[in-house]
């Protein structure tokens, strides 16, 4: 067996035994150096990268589903409230939602940890997807460039494969044009275990964390020790489950957001497509406190079965929730 593989293996076998269900305290929260408030905006480290950003960050997908002018203002009363994490990917609304956010930091680019995500799986496409996104957000640098959805389970072999994605961001890091590098996924802790397994030196990791999430497929038991281990920068979405968790009446947005920022998470990220969601986000950030141990049990325990029916977080159970390029690329 080849000798890459044999050790990818190796360590997929050491993370779902020696690692699942580490205790994630909030007492962990201590390896990110703790938090410090900016205009009563909580910040905290983006893992080893030392950058300090806002516990809040505004979701890109969701400022290209309004008109432009409010997607703008969203932005920017953000800024203003202290946010400076700022969410995007290359293939939402065909680019649309880097438009807006270009345009809305125009002036201001200085005051946002910029971050957005490449589709391509082949070096040549990813960089192609970099030019686009650099020239829609109006920006000569991305702050973090993230594999978009590494949800299929060739996703992580063809990133890394001769002539792969990882080139480009190899690339890309030494022209200057990107700080950091990570990846997203929502389907299987097994994919990000594979992306992981390549030991490649990650920066961040974006990924679903919320009450159901620790008993279901569980993000949180199995690839979250492993990110805290190697000091990966934690990046939580989904965190209301995609809003079922609100509609449903199986928590309040109150619950979500104290059990996440529980969990030795550097950001969550949101989206908010009115001014009415980014200013209750903003109360959230700026008044909440993480659960304790104690309480993220006890809310666990109340929603575990609901939760291991699968059939809240459809992001893992479904194809609903994942992306048209990704569907183009496996032919799904």
């Amino acid at each position: 067996m080849d000798q890459k593989k044999t050790t990818r293996r190796h360590f997929l076998e050491r993370s779902l035994t020696g690692l699942a269900g580490a205790a994630l305290a909030p007492a962990l929260l201590d390896q990110l150096g703790g938090e410090e408030i900016r205009q009563d905006m909580p910040y905290r480290t983006l893992g080893k990268t030392g950058e300090k950003v806002s516990i809040l960050c505004v979701g890109g997908h969701h400022i290209g589903r309004k008109d432009e002018e409010t997607a703008i203002r969203i932005i920017q009363e953000a800024i203003d409230n202290g946010i400076n994490f700022m969410d995007n990917a290359w293939e939402y609304h065909d680019g649309a939602s880097e438009e807006r956010m270009g345009k809305a930091l125009e002036g201001q680019r200085g005051k946002a940890f910029l971050m957005t995500k490449v589709c391509g799986r082949d070096k040549k496409w990813a960089l192609e997807n970099l030019e686009d996104s650099l020239r829609r957000l109006k920006t000569e640098v991305i702050d973090l460039w993230q594999f978009h959805e590494v949800v299929h389970d060739a996703d992580p072999d063809m990133i890394f494969a001769q002539g792969g994605a990882i080139e480009a961001a190899d690339q890309a890091r030494k022209q200057g044009k990107v700080r950091y590098i990570g990846f997203t996924g929502h389907k299987s802790a097994r994919h990000l275990l594979k992306m992981l397994a390549y030991e490649y030196p990650w920066d961040a990791v974006q990924m679903p964390l919320n009450v159901l999430d620790g008993s279901f497929e569980s993000f949180e038991k199995w690839v979250l020790p492993v990110l805290l281990q190697r000091k990966i920068g934690v990046l939580a979405m989904k965190t209301r489950a995609s809003g079922a968790l609100i509609r449903e009446n199986l928590c309040t947005a109150d619950e979500c957001w104290r059990y996440v920022i529980g969990l030795p998470v550097s950001s969550v990220v949101s989206g908010m497509e009115t001014l009415d969601l980014l200013r209750d986000n903003l109360r959230l950030a700026r008044t909440l406190k993480p659960m304790s141990r104690e309480e993220m049990e006890a809310i666990r325990q109340r929603t575990r079965t609901i939760a291991l029916e699968g059939k809240i977080e459809r992001y893992k159970t479904t194809t609903a929730f994942d992306g048209p390029i990704g569907r183009k690329i496996h032919g799904v």
